[in-house]
């Protein structure tokens, strides 16, 4: 794949946990000739693809406006957990920082396509009792809204976090715990945290064959077993 052919990526959110495999998967992707690490903090890593922009505060985009700039496509894996932080916090993070970032890029980048880490029950209605719902459903309506050529709503359930980790509640412990049954029993309600990276890099890269725009869980299983066989 020649250098004119390839695309800029912009990821958000690469020192989390689906982030941090979209950064390895897209380093190593031919179609990737570079890619724009937004970040809170240092990742300690280096590459000739990466380029690494410090942002601490996403309640303010404006400054990244030229980091932005020159884009084809955007992975936004930018979030925190139910139960970790306040409900105000939570909602900040996961619709104000979500909204306040797509402003800015589609202003840099109109044509950029867009691809955002949603949830399993994600709610555009916002009638769900569930915060959680709410606000991803919100920030899914406020992307849409961006009108950007290309959104790709990715709605995992429980994502399997792969690699050894300090789980942030009970329940991530308990579901880690009873992983192997769990998959077994309902498959279409786990996620590998790689095969969702690989999954939210490539339809950013190269788009989907696929009608809609957003992907519940089954749709990624089956994505990723369609184009990364080995991984299964």
């Amino acid at each position: 794949m020649t250098p004119m052919s390839q695309k800029r990526l912009l990821l958000v959110g690469a020192t989390g946990m689906v982030g941090g495999y979209a950064l390895r998967y897209a380093l190593e992707n031919a179609a990737v000739g570079r890619v724009t690490a937004i970040v809170r903090r240092k990742l300690g890593t280096s590459h000739p693809k990466l380029q690494e922009v410090l942002h601490r505060d996403f309640a303010d985009c404006s400054s990244l406006s030229q980091a932005l700039s020159g884009q084809d496509a955007v992975v936004f894996c930018l979030g925190t957990y139910t139960g970790v932080v306040s409900g105000a916090e939570l909602r900040r993070v996961t619709v104000d920082y979500t909204i306040e970032f797509a402003r800015v890029l589609r202003g840099s980048s109109p044509n950029a396509a867009f691809s955002f880490l949603s949830g399993s029950g994600a709610d555009p209605t916002g009638k769900s009792r569930i915060a959680f719902a709410r606000y991803k459903g919100e920030a899914e309506n406020g992307l849409l809204a961006a009108a950007f050529p290309s959104v790709y709503l990715f709605r995992p359930a429980y994502i399997y976090p792969v690699e050894p980790r300090k789980e942030p509640n009970f329940s991530y412990r308990l579901l880690r715990a009873i992983y192997p049954a769990f998959q077994l029993l309902f498959p279409n309600q786990v996620i590998r945290a790689d095969d969702l990276a690989r999954a939210m890099v490539d339809v950013a890269v190269q788009g989907t064959e696929r009608g809609g725009r957003v992907f519940e869980n089954r749709d990624i299983r089956a994505m990723v077993k369609r184009t990364h066989p080995s991984a299964w």
